[in-house]
């Protein structure tokens, strides 16, 4: 008796062990969103600093939309934003920003430094409107459809292969699909794409 006292807390210890090796083997962003297929979760942003107006989840309509959380001190955004400036320029899609956890003002004179793709954008400087959506770092974006609902969730910077190869497609389809029957590819359906660059951080 007293031996297997003994030998509990060794085979407790050794099932914990295995647990965690096994959970080190799994990619943790290939967690499929739990909103994925579902309406955007509801959302009303002021503005950032020196900008007039906010965004709101009932934005999301009528038409196909990315929303991109982004933040000043995020480098990956860095990576990323030559290419939200490309989408912008080229008016393939409309894109709406979510600034994440700044400080009054960062988010603004970071887009004067870098240029400025969003349509609307919503100050979410306490992160309740990003855990709403799922999110686990910057930048992430989302794919809206017609219908306001959440089909695709990049993870990581958007580049241009990401937009070419998989994004535009899937805004292409979902513009010219009947969204109520509209299944898309395995990947909107079995989670999101990551490509981490550093400075993702949650």
């Amino acid at each position: 008796m007293a031996r297997l006292f003994y030998l509990l807390p060794l085979s407790l210890f050794l099932l914990l062990g295995i647990y965690f090796a096994a959970g080190l083997t799994r990619d943790p962003s290939l967690i499929p969103s739990v909103l994925l297929n579902k309406p955007a979760p509801s959302f009303d942003l002021l503005p950032i600093e020196g900008y007039e107006d906010g965004f709101s989840s009932q934005d999301l309509s009528d038409e196909v939309t990315l929303v991109n959380i982004f933040a000043s001190w995020c480098i990956s955004c860095q990576i990323e934003h030559p290419m939200l400036m490309e989408l912008a320029a080229q008016g393939d899609i409309p894109v709406m920003g979510i600034n994440w956890k700044d400080k009054p003002g960062d988010g603004s004179a970071w887009l004067k430094r870098h240029g400025d793709p969003y349509t609307l954008i919503g100050d979410d400087a306490n992160g309740r409107t990003a855990i709403d959506f799922g999110v686990t770092g910057a930048p992430e974006t989302f794919v809206i459809d017609k219908n306001g609902r959440i089909r695709y969730k990049q993870v990581g910077p958007i580049t241009p292969q990401i937009w070419r190869d998989i994004l535009k497609p899937m805004v292409e389809d979902l513009r010219d699909a009947d969204v109520e029957n509209f299944s898309g590819s395995d990947d909107v359906l079995d989670g999101n794409h990551t490509d981490n660059g550093p400075g993702t951080s949650s």
